[in-house]
């Protein structure tokens, strides 16, 4: 644990003593309309754009207006096989190895891709277990998937709920669903990190429960990647999908990432959707070969990928690949933990943090209610310069992302905090 303190000067001393402080400076930081620097909270919503950005898709762009088609082989970085590049450093941050990862397509799509081929219903092993307050996207998906099958949206349906009057779910009841009912689902499908609580899920004990009994095991790391250590191959779990857009920083609506366990990687006989972009790297042009299924995740790829999209992704993956995940992780822990002390400080009768309070069940987001206050407190915190996330019915959600963020951030954060709610 860290010794935290109150003051101003404790947060100048620690920013003064972090090795990875300079790195907000690569980042836009948003300015409010008197040209101050805002203070951003939202990078679990949408990342900081690094300054390198837009020096890494001229690159693409320069090469596209002065070679045109043979940019494919002839400029700086091919794009035949660009997605490589990003191959090795995207597997690293989610701890897996390079022939389980591969970057395409977007979010939903990749989930769908995935549940082609690990979510294969039986009349009587057909459920679909998932946490009951997961991500929109997941349930429209999951929903839509058991309709697609022949099953009904409603009764397919697990929810995996936290207990009357919590916020949190627990393991001891996904066991006990998983007693009664585990012969019927074939497929457990949660978020690695919990978007609205910020529980940080175990991956590996969620992934040997579900194994144990039969069921394929899968995750959207949406709100994990580049928050938390993953472990992805280490946790056994089937498949894995991710944006990229939130803490990994590559822009609005850029590409996904997908995770399929090594064990996957040769078996030809998995279902699954394909197009060129998964056939046999060597006789891909020849147009007329019958379908050579490539091995590991790039075999779930469809089409040839946006080059400009993963220029960006590619920026900042370089930075994270010089800074070092590691070193992230530590410094995210140390602020949220700041961040934390400084609310508890407000008084835990006025605020109320729903977000686990161990650092290994967390990622650098902290989940807040603030007694008898709605929407009104978030509007005026924005007031105050302050970017955060209002979530229905009555959470505020701060991301102090370690990349971009600074101790003195998050003391001026619950600064302004204090000052909205003394008035």
């Amino acid at each position: 644990m860290f010794d935290y303190k109150l003051g101003l000067d404790f947060a100048i001393k620690q920013d003064e003593n972090d090795p990875s402080a300079s790195y907000k400076n690569q980042f836009h930081i948003p300015k409010d309309k008197h040209g101050n620097d805002l203070i951003y909270m939202t990078g679990n919503s949408l990342g900081l754009q690094p300054k390198n950005t837009k020096s890494y898709i001229n690159q693409e762009l320069e090469d596209w207006a002065n070679l045109g088609v043979e940019g494919h082989t002839e400029a700086k970085n091919p794009w035949l096989p660009y997605h490589e590049f990003l191959t090795e450093s995207m597997a690293k941050i989610v701890g897996a190895k390079p022939i389980e990862v591969v970057v395409m397509n977007t979010l939903t799509t990749n989930l769908h891709l995935m549940m082609v081929s690990f979510y294969k219903p039986t009349k009587t092993r057909y459920k679909i277990l998932i946490e009951a307050d997961a991500f929109p996207s997941d349930k429209y998906a999951v929903e839509s998937q058991l309709r697609h099958h022949g099953f009904d949206d409603k009764e397919g349906l697990i929810l995996w709920k936290p207990r009357e009057g919590e916020e949190l779910v627990n393991y001891a009841d996904l066991e006990a669903i998983l007693e009664t009912q585990g012969n019927e689902i074939a497929l457990i499908m949660v978020g690695g990190l919990n978007y609205y609580t910020g529980q940080y899920f175990d991956l590996k004990r969620i992934t040997t429960l579900g194994h144990k009994y039969g069921c394929m095991v899968g995750f959207d790391c949406a709100h994990a990647a580049g928050n938390v250590p993953l472990n992805l191959h280490d946790s056994g779990a089937d498949f894995a999908v991710w944006c990229t857009y939130k803490y990994l920083n590559s822009g609005p609506g850029s590409l996904g990432g997908c995770f399929v366990h090594e064990r996957h990687a040769y078996n030809k006989n998995l279902n699954r959707f394909t197009g060129w972009w998964s056939h046999n790297k060597q006789t891909r042009f020849n147009m007329r070969d019958e379908f050579d299924q490539l091995p590991g995740a790039e075999g779930w790829q469809l089409s040839n990928p946006p080059i400009l999209s993963m220029a960006a992704i590619r920026a900042s993956l370089d930075i994270f690949n010089t800074v070092g995940f590691e070193t992230l992780v530590e410094k995210s822990k140390k602020l949220t933990g700041y961040f934390e002390f400084l609310l508890k400080a407000l008084g835990e009768d006025t605020i109320r943090i729903i977000t686990p309070n161990h650092p290994n069940e967390r990622g650098c987001q902290l989940s807040i209610q603030v007694k008898n206050a709605n929407k009104t407190l978030h509007n005026k915190l924005t007031e105050a310069g302050v970017i955060s996330d209002w979530r229905e019915p009555d959470v505020i959600r701060c991301a102090p992302t370690p990349l971009y963020n600074s101790f003195q951030d998050v003391y001026y954060l619950v600064e302004r905090l204090k000052t909205i709610l003394n008035a």
